[in-house]
């Protein structure tokens, strides 16, 4: 969801009125519509000032849903490493570049082969 559509669905989680949140927030009705309708996007001042208001980390206006999904063929791979290997290996990953990655993948590769 866009900032806009978040500001919409917590107004109406916390059953305040379009209205009621412009003027506790301090901002114009219209202009609250504009963000609503991700018509334009609001300052960070703005932002703090309505996550305020609807008693909601800023964060939670500006998270949006698409980068919360995980694509299809990564959710399979965490199904067949399984969740505790694959965090290890993403908090490990974290500490190197990718190249340091690829050559510490090709060594993998080669140690296996080398058993055979």
């Amino acid at each position: 969801m866009a900032v806009g559509e978040n500001i919409q669905k917590y107004r109406n989680l916390k059953e305040i009125s379009k209205e009621e949140l412009a003027l506790k927030a301090r901002i114009g009705t219209q202009t609250l519509k504009s963000y609503e309708s991700n018509e334009r996007i609001p300052e960070l001042d703005t932002l703090l000032k309505i996550s305020t208001v609807l008693d909601i980390p800023a964060s939670e206006l500006m998270e949006d849903d698409e980068t919360q999904v995980m694509d299809e063929e990564l959710q399979e791979l965490v199904n067949q490493v399984g969740v505790k290997r694959t965090k290890l290996l993403l908090r490990k990953a974290l500490d190197f570049s990718e190249e340091e990655v690829l050559k510490a993948m090709n060594l993998l590769y080669d140690l296996k082969n080398e058993k055979k």
